[in-house]
Order: C-alpha cells, then sequence, then structure tokens
C-alpha cells in the first residue's frame, strides 16, 4: 500500500462519487481532461488491487493504493489460534462508521472475537441506539471525520452520559494530521486505516483490558478505606 495525502479544500460526497468517472473534473473548462484519475483507477483495477479516497470539505485528501502482495494461500497455524482465542470478550462495543466497508470489516472482526455490538453508521444514529441500550457499553469505536456529527463531538457526548466509555478513534488520515486539525486530542486512542484484523482485535482487547484493571484498583483502594 502507499498513499497521498495533501491538505487542501477536500472533497464533499457528490464529488467523491464521480471521482473516478472518465472526463469529469472540477477544474474550469480547457484546464483538465477528467481522465487522469479515471486511468489510475483502470490501471490499479487490473493489477488486482484497489483505490481509496478519504476526503471531507475542509480536511484535504487522503488517496490509498492497494497492490497484492502474495498469490499463495495463508493458512492460520496453532500460535495463530490460540492468540485469537487471547483476544476474545464478551464486552458490549458501540461501532460507528459511515463508510459501509469499514463498518462490515469491524464488525466482523469484533463478532469473531465474541463481542456483543451495537452497530451504527452516524453519531445521530449511535445515540439513539444508546438512549435504547441501558446496559452498560464498555468501548467506542468511531470514526474521526462524519457528516452531521463528528466523532469527538459523538465521544463528548457520550461520556458526558457514560464516563466509563472507552474510545477509540479510527480514520484514513494520519494521526497527526487529525490533531493539527483539531479533529483528535494528543493523547487518545487512535487507530489508523487500513488495519488488519487481528491489529483491530489486539487494539481493542488492550483498551478493555486496561480499563478492567484500572476499575479494579479503584475498588480495591475503596475497600481498604
Amino acid at each position: 500500500m502507499f498513499a497521498v495525502t495533501d491538505s487542501g479544500i477536500g472533497m464533499d460526497a457528490q464529488t467523491r462519487s464521480h471521482l473516478f468517472e472518465p472526463f469529469f473534473t472540477t477544474k474550469a473548462q480547457g484546464q483538465g481532461t477528467g481522465l487522469g484519475l479515471s486511468t489510475v483507477y483502470g490501471i490499479v483495477k487490473q493489477s488486482g488491487g484497489d483505490i481509496v479516497v478519504y476526503s471531507e470539505p475542509g480536511h484535504g485528501t487522503c488517496v490509498k493504493i492497494y497492490f497484492p502482495a502474495v498469490n499463495e494461500q495463508v493458512t492460520e497455524d496453532a500460535t495463530e489460534g490460540r492468540q485469537a482465542k487471547a483476544l476474545a470478550g464478551s464486552e458490549t462495543i458501540l461501532i460507528v462508521e459511515d463508510e459501509e466497508a469499514v463498518r462490515k470489516l469491524v464488525r466482523r472482526t469484533l463478532e469473531k472475537q465474541g463481542y456483543q455490538l451495537l452497530v451504527a453508521a452516524s453519531g445521530i444514529e449511535a445515540l439513539e441506539l444508546l438512549r435504547q441500550h441501558k446496559r452498560p457499553v464498555h468501548l467506542l469505536i468511531t470514526d474521526v471525520i462524519m457528516p452531521q456529527m463528528g466523532g469527538r463531538q459523538l465521544a463528548e457526548d457520550l461520556k458526558a452520559a457514560r464516563p466509563e466509555i472507552q474510545v477509540l478513534f479510527i480514520s484514513g488520515y494520519t494521526e497527526t494530521s487529525i490533531v493539527r486539525t483539531g479533529g483528535l486530542g494528543k493523547d487518545e486512542a487512535f487507530l489508523q486505516k487500513p488495519f488488519t484484523p487481528l491489529a483491530l482485535a489486539r487494539r481493542v482487547r488492550e483498551m478493555l483490558d486496561r480499563a478492567d484493571g484500572a476499575l479494579g484498583s479503584s475498588r480495591a483502594e475503596r475497600g481498604n478505606t
């Protein structure tokens, strides 16, 4: 995979939906053919790869191109099987992601690990889900930049009502660029897209275990006073 990122004005959803169409251009008449990105798209697809564009108005654009590394079937060995079991859990996790492919990947990965899941495509939908869900939610996994309500605003709203909830932010942008534009604090948990299922499972288990440890220590301190 390689990526190209800029700090330009970004693109809205309508522009992104036409991005790879031949002869589509946002430039003035006579200044562009509209064939550049459609040509890149064709070459990448013919090579068995994929191209993903992350862009929002005011946040620049990041283009990531993926090519297949090997043509061999990967099999799970005993070590990987034991590792997967160590990362399993039964906690409740809220997933909020407006990109369907990423949302499905996160859901599928965490379902395999045994977690109880609530899934939303937007911050507003997530808030409504939690109004109906009265039981504890242990972790929020949310995209940073989403229409209507961004991930940071969603996290602040949820933590005001449920201060015990842990938050993992995900984004196609780099952590540095997100912090620079104010979408993320410096010390907040972050996982950059694209990530592997194993990387996600490890990070989730790490955060939940750390939260359980902190809660246990707090209970012990109260018991000794």
